[in-house]
């Protein structure tokens, strides 16, 4: 089983299993070549399945090919799958002598398996074999001078894409604990109510690669709550879906949305024509998510219980760039159209303005 974070990266390898099979004193083991199965003589199969843990269920599992393990992302079912679908994996090898289990990555963050298996496992003499070499070992035809301008360009992402370094500059924005505790188990929207001053956020998209989002929430004392989460994902088209989200501020009383500075006047005119009006939000991605977390740590939130939000919560990193300023942000091949949209709607709903630059004075701390 060759398991990629998309399948189409996992057919990638797939072509070179398939000229492997090429050879002449291989071909004959060969009895059926599909897109993404290879049967084998014996009853073997070669398979490239997308990371998930439905995938590696019921199945019987000789050799496991990991692909770029440490970008495994969902927003389905884990901020970081990598760990359960490791673990799903080991019951289906256990029946075969010698199973092989192999993880072959690019390094990223300081989590997640990878890092975890290079912690404790690099260079000690017992447990699985762990090696870690650059790219021009690896593949010395990568010419210097690429590698050269790579390095000048940004030397911390080029150590990690060729050096073979964890980067030290990523870090968890905020823990699964810290998200869940806030989460109201079980409450999935929360219907309007009389006499509450009610706030919305929404993430615009042109309906092709991401999703298009819309949040609800209300100050109750103290308390901030996520009252709706609504999500269109693609394909859709954009001004049926603003007219489908202008019914929910409608029935919450809301006449005014902010968002993001996506596609110009576009989301201006589109909610112009339903009676809605589109506010540019003065606040940048990093700043809305910077200004949302003293609300999660201070127990002060109430999310809705959407796997999505918490998943794409929790996936949020937090990098440093070369100047020092911190930027907040999905990782890599992950999203977060949900998580912004919600921070956002209670962020405003908070009415308060912390402050967006951060010092060791007033940083909020992640337990």
């Amino acid at each position: 089983m060759v398991l990629a974070a998309q399948t189409k990266q996992a057919r990638v390898i797939m072509n070179y299993v398939k000229a492997a099979l090429g050879d002449e004193r291989l071909k004959g083991l060969v009895e059926r070549d599909l897109a993404e199965t290879i049967d084998l003589a014996g009853q073997v199969t070669i398979e490239v399945v997308t990371a998930s843990i439905s995938a590696v269920r019921s199945r019987t599992i000789l050799c496991a090919l990991c692909d770029e393990i440490a970008f495994w992302r969902s927003d389905e079912t884990s901020a970081n799958p990598d760990a359960e679908i490791l673990n799903a994996l080991r019951p289906a090898m256990a029946t075969i002598p010698g199973a092989l289990l192999l993880a072959a990555s690019s390094p990223y963050a300081r989590k997640g398996q990878l890092w975890e298996m290079y912690h404790r496992y690099y260079g000690k003499p017992e447990g699985p074999l762990v090696w870690k070499a650059p790219t021009w070992i690896m593949n010395p035809t990568v010419p210097q001078s690429f590698l050269d301008e790579e390095y000048d360009r940004d030397p911390v992402a080029a150590d990690a894409e060729y050096g073979a370094e964890f980067r030290s500059d990523v870090a968890a924005f905020i823990t699964r604990e810290a998200v869940e505790a806030a989460v109201h188990t079980g409450r999935i929207e929360l219907a309007p109510g009389m006499g509450v001053q009610y706030r919305a956020f929404t993430d615009p998209s042109g309906g092709i690669s991401d999703s298009m989002t819309l949040a609800i929430a209300h100050k109750e004392g103290d308390r901030i709550i996520l009252d709706v989460l609504r999500e269109a994902r693609p394909p859709f088209n954009p001004d049926t879906v603003v007219t489908e989200f202008t019914a929910v501020l409608r029935d919450y009383g809301i006449t005014e949305v902010k968002g993001d500075h996506y596609a110009g006047e576009w989301p201006r005119e589109a909610w112009r024509k339903n009676g809605i009006s589109y506010i540019v939000s003065e606040y940048f991605k990093s700043d809305i998510y910077l200004n949302w977390l003293p609300i999660l740590n201070a127990g002060r939130a109430e999310l809705l219980d959407n796997s999505r939000l918490i998943n794409q919560a929790c996936a949020l990193e937090r990098k440093t760039s070369r100047s020092g300023k911190d930027s907040i942000d999905h990782p890599p091949m992950g999203h977060d159209d949900v998580v912004n949209v919600a921070a956002g709607a209670m962020m405003l709903a908070a009415g308060q303005r912390y402050p967006s630059l951060w010092t060791p004075d007033n940083l909020p701390s992640v337990a």
